[in-house]
């Protein structure tokens, strides 16, 4: 049970990565503090994780909104004490209309969306947590990048890719600033994983087009949700105690 008894708040639970990190700490005894802004969606994987003996709360919040951040971390804080965990699963290039416009494609606007979707709400948590985990001198930081923001992806925008960086660069800064008071902060970079946002998409897709997409993965198989998870709960246990600054890309040997 590498999470007894740890609070957990987890953003973007209701669904994709968000959820199944949830569901995996839940298993093994964390609390989770979940946070979306569908409600319905959160309230459906709240009980989910409820009934297979999870202990798991939900607040539903936009986490682009400071105030609603600010909340949902003042509420946790009054009601555990602390904050051991936080996972920032908050983002997505599927917002805008076409997510892989090149540059001269983007409109301005759409290149607001997918920065402020992809970098304001991990910004926003950061912020509102850390000084709990400043005065305890623990907690685990996990940020969700993507293999966009190493510039290796021919499938999303230079504003993604942009967030994306903006994240792995954010993440390595916070490590240097935060280590010293025992708090560790990493993430991973994912490839194209088969959530419930992105697997229609993938379905459209002939099936040649589908085969090619596999046949570039050294793995030969698109990733689950589940596999981002797994790496992201590693990174927020006591195994990872000695890992901080660190982005690790997930992407079945791309």
């Amino acid at each position: 049970m590498r999470f007894k008894d740890k609070v957990a708040l987890i953003t973007a639970v209701g669904s994709g990565i968000g959820r199944a990190t949830a569901d995996i700490m839940a298993n093994e005894g964390a609390v989770i503090i979940g946070v979306d802004n569908d409600e319905r969606r959160l309230a459906m994987a709240i009980e989910a994780m409820n009934m297979s003996r999870g202990r798991a709360i939900g607040r539903p919040s936009n986490a682009l909104d400071e105030a609603q951040v600010n909340a949902v971390v003042d509420w946790a804080a009054k009601q555990y004490g602390t904050i051991d965990i936080l996972v920032n699963a908050v983002g997505g290039s599927t917002i805008i209309d076409r997510p892989n416009a090149t540059l001269d494609e983007l409109s301005f606007t759409d290149w607001q969306k997918l920065i402020d979707f992809n970098l304001s709400g991990t910004f926003l948590f950061c912020h509102a947590v850390i000084p709990l985990m400043k005065r305890r001198k623990s907690g685990k930081i996990v940020n969700l990048a993507s293999i966009a923001g190493r510039g290796l992806s021919i499938a999303s925008s230079g504003a993604y890719a942009t967030a994306k960086g903006g994240i792995i660069a954010l993440t390595k800064k916070l490590a240097l600033e935060l280590g010293p008071f025992g708090i560790n902060v990493n993430a991973i970079a994912p490839s194209m994983t088969l959530t419930e946002r992105i697997a229609p998409r993938f379905n459209q897709q002939s099936p040649e087009d589908q085969a090619a997409q596999i046949a570039r993965v050294p793995l030969r198989r698109m990733a689950e949700a589940s596999d981002q998870a797994k790496v992201i709960c590693f990174l927020a246990s006591s195994d990872a105690d000695y890992v901080t600054g660190l982005t690790i890309d997930v992407t079945g040997g791309l």
